[in-house]
């Protein structure tokens, strides 16, 4: 497979996402079942939250340009109404209770000094410890567009302005096959589909293990248009390449291929097609090869989502890469600002010397002990910062 044939791989996951008309329907959920899902209808506001403004923390309310002494006129729980505060004036406050319309700071408790109903404390600026009306939410401002991946942390931002339910596109059915001779008569573990089948699931759909196939060019079209007919979409695993019994290729070229090779280390002979409408992902039989093209390529067609956050951190050692011009997906175990590329012949796993081996990599369960990857077309240099992906983001 020449490199110049390679699709790179930003150009082949938006091609994966905008080639494949993914099924439509929509169902509603509680907040209870929101993690994982795509938002099919914008998520809006219907108020102000919160409707006036409130305390951060137990404390006085007062206008921070009232000089000391100050008068404590009254007492106000978060279930009460705000009272009228007038000048050098301040309301005992306990944390979430309403702050009267003129006051616009807190001063904690424990700072304060009261004297026979008596105020005084250190000067402070207008805003501090308050929480203004309108902060949370806007009256029609939308909080979740069409195509959001919800979170489990957003179930409280809608419980706090008052929503109960969310449309979300319903969940994709998406199969899993694994190809290979010597998987389906079992002398050798299937080492993917459970990996994919979980990808799958954290992706926010339902995963269904398909039974494996033999290497017979008959077989392997008819299991893929079998799963194709069945499925939202398909992930196959093995048969890529260009080898004699690499059938998944040859079944792919005869449907709608969108393309057929990208350019990243591992996850090279990754192919797609759209079979009868159906997505069919097809990745390398190595099992560090298939998460990188399901992570790195074809995430986003499923997850709703292309963006993939770094951090930033200094390799531990040198890591020079092959020639090919291509990008490379280099394992890390991340650690206090400092990465480490887990293989490396440094590091407490050597695979390889200090010339990254994506062939060995890819082969390596060993390596799913690592927690991120480097996608990089430069070497890896102690001093030289590089952009880490964590796999919590991606997985």
């Amino acid at each position: 497979m020449e490199s110049r044939d390679l699709l790179d791989r930003s150009t082949a996951a938006a091609r994966l996402s905008d080639g494949w008309q993914r099924p439509s329907e929509t169902v509603t959920v509680g907040r209870e079942a929101i993690a994982g899902r795509t938002v099919a209808a914008p998520v809006t506001a219907t108020a102000d939250v919160p409707a006036a403004d409130f305390a951060t923390m137990d404390g006085f309310a007062f206008r921070a340009e009232d000089p000391y002494p100050l008068t404590v006129v009254a007492a106000v729980a978060p279930a009460d109404d705000a009272p009228p505060l007038g000048e050098r004036e301040a309301v005992r406050v306990a944390t979430g209770a309403p702050l009267p319309e003129r006051a616009d700071a807190v001063l904690p408790v424990e700072e304060a000094t009261v004297t026979d109903g008596t105020l005084t404390g250190p000067a402070l600026q207008s805003g501090t410890n308050r929480y203004p009306a309108g902060a949370t939410a806007s009256d029609g401002e939308v909080l979740f567009g069409v195509g959001t991946r919800l979170a489990p942390r957003h179930a409280a931002l809608l419980a706090d302005v008052g929503i109960d339910t969310v449309t979300v596109r319903r969940r994709l059915s998406v199969g899993v096959l694994a190809t290979g001779t010597e998987i389906a008569t079992g002398e050798q573990p299937d080492r993917d589909s459970e990996l994919l089948a979980n990808l799958v699931r954290e992706w926010g759909h339902e995963p269904a293990l398909l039974e494996p196939v033999a290497d017979d060019d008959d077989a392997v079209r008819a299991a893929i248009e079998a799963a194709a007919a069945d499925h939202d979409a398909v992930f196959t695993s093995g048969g890529t390449s260009a080898g004699a019994a690499d059938f998944v290729r040859g079944v792919l070229a005869d449907h709608d291929t969108l393309f057929s090779g990208v350019a990243l280390r591992p996850g090279r002979p990754t192919t797609a097609a759209l079979v009868d409408g159906t997505l069919v992902c097809a990745l390398p039989g190595k099992p560090l090869a298939a998460h990188a093209a399901a992570t790195l390529v074809a995430r986003p067609a499923l997850a709703g989502t292309d963006r993939l956050p770094t951090v930033s951190a200094d390799p531990t050692c040198r890591v020079e890469l092959p020639d090919a011009p291509v990008e490379y997906a280099v394992p890390v175990r991340l650690d206090d600002g400092r990465a480490t590329p887990l293989g490396h012949e440094d590091s407490p796993f050597p695979l390889y010397g200090t010339r990254f081996a994506p062939g060995r990599v890819a082969s390596s369960t060993r390596l799913t002990l690592t927690d991120s990857v480097v996608v990089t077309t430069d070497p890896l240099v102690p001093g030289t910062a590089v952009d880490v992906v964590p796999y919590e983001v991606v997985e």
